[in-house]
């Protein structure tokens, strides 16, 4: 088995018949070099197969170019979306995703946080977890620039993408007045985080307002499964519920398949049923689910704008900036006069 031979500028130069930096200034987006240079420059590395070596360029500059993405559940449907956005406009950019898939805990999330900064990257956008603030104030002071997305971490630094989870619960606690129904419930996961519980804390007050209770039911991981569990339980109590925001829309598809199929309940004729990211399978004839759709290119764009354009005070620090973003309603079937 041969050995690889990388190809350096040096020897590129001399085929080409031309300086070291002129072989540096033709693989420089922008930098001047005449076009019968360029020419010769090209053909010269065309046929040794030389490649720019973007890593080395890259830490002479003190810059990796490497995003580190820190992801759970990477195969959920508004996850997978996500990360291809941010993947395709990274590229389009001119950085290198590196994808670090965790688990559910805090630890597993440090652990990545930390393994970015001994790859040297310039950034990481955190979809999954709350890492310790003293585990992201550490990238901070390695010269890591963060991105948390519907995150609600207030420490100096990072940029905070959010939605309007709240004001979007208030619409479909009007949605479902407007249907008819009265006895209101709430499925949740377990997992806690900002965006589920702002959710659920939106739908509580918005109902509360309107002087309607609300019954809340939590359970496992937000999934599929996790959805039909919570139906077993909210649809065999003595006060059935005829309305029933799902935190996600996997809840809500899982929900909606129980109480078809195990309860013989008709949606919406019967129960009302609303969700939130919008994946594709909430536009399936079989679910035709009322949802809010996530701003996924919005929020990647967002993310890599702010890590490609913003630059430090004279004090080294990249100062915090929050944005959020609108989840626009989606109408279908699954609440009646949607």
């Amino acid at each position: 088995m041969s050995e690889k031979v990388f190809v350096s500028a040096q020897e590129v130069a001399d085929r080409a018949g031309v300086s070291r930096s002129a072989v540096s200034r033709t693989f420089t987006p922008g930098a001047s070099v005449s076009p019968e240079t360029r020419r010769r420059v090209l053909e010269a590395a065309e046929t040794l197969g030389y490649h720019v070596n973007a890593l080395a360029r890259g830490l002479m500059r003190n810059e990796s170019g490497i995003v580190c993405l820190i992801v759970s559940d990477v195969a959920t449907p508004n996850r997978s979306a996500l990360l291809r956005e941010l993947t395709m406009l990274l590229q389009n950019a001119g950085k290198v995703a590196m994808l670090i898939n965790t688990d559910r805990s805090d630890g597993s999330v440090d652990q990545a946080l930390r393994q970015a900064i001994r790859y040297r990257a310039d950034a990481s956008i955190i979809l999954s977890g709350m890492p310790d603030k003293s585990i992201a104030q550490l990238c901070l002071r390695s010269g890591q620039r963060l991105v948390l997305i519907n995150r609600d971490d207030e420490q100096p630094g990072p940029l905070r993408i959010n939605l309007d989870d709240r004001e979007a619960a208030g619409q479909v606690v009007t949605a479902f007045v407007r249907a008819g129904c009265r006895k209101l419930a709430f499925a949740n996961s377990e997992a806690g985080t900002p965006s589920l519980m702002a959710r659920e804390r939106g739908f509580v007050a918005a109902a509360n307002a309107l002087g309607m209770a609300v019954s809340v039911e939590r359970h496992g991981w937000t999934g599929y499964d996790a959805g039909k569990v919570l139906a077993q339980r909210m649809l065999t109590r003595p006060q059935r519920p005829d309305a029933v925001f799902c935190a996600t829309d996997l809840l809500a598809c899982g929900f909606m398949d129980a109480a078809r199929h195990q309860f013989s309940i008709s949606v919406p004729d019967q129960l009302c049923i609303a969700g939130f990211d919008n994946i594709e399978q909430a536009s399936w004839s079989s679910y035709d689910l009322t949802t809010f759709a996530q701003p996924v290119s919005a929020m990647a764009s967002k993310a890599i704008d702010w890590l490609s354009h913003s630059q430090p005070d004279n004090d080294g620090a990249v100062h915090e900036q929050s944005i959020r973003l609108h989840a626009e309603l989606v109408w279908r079937g699954s609440i009646r006069g949607g």
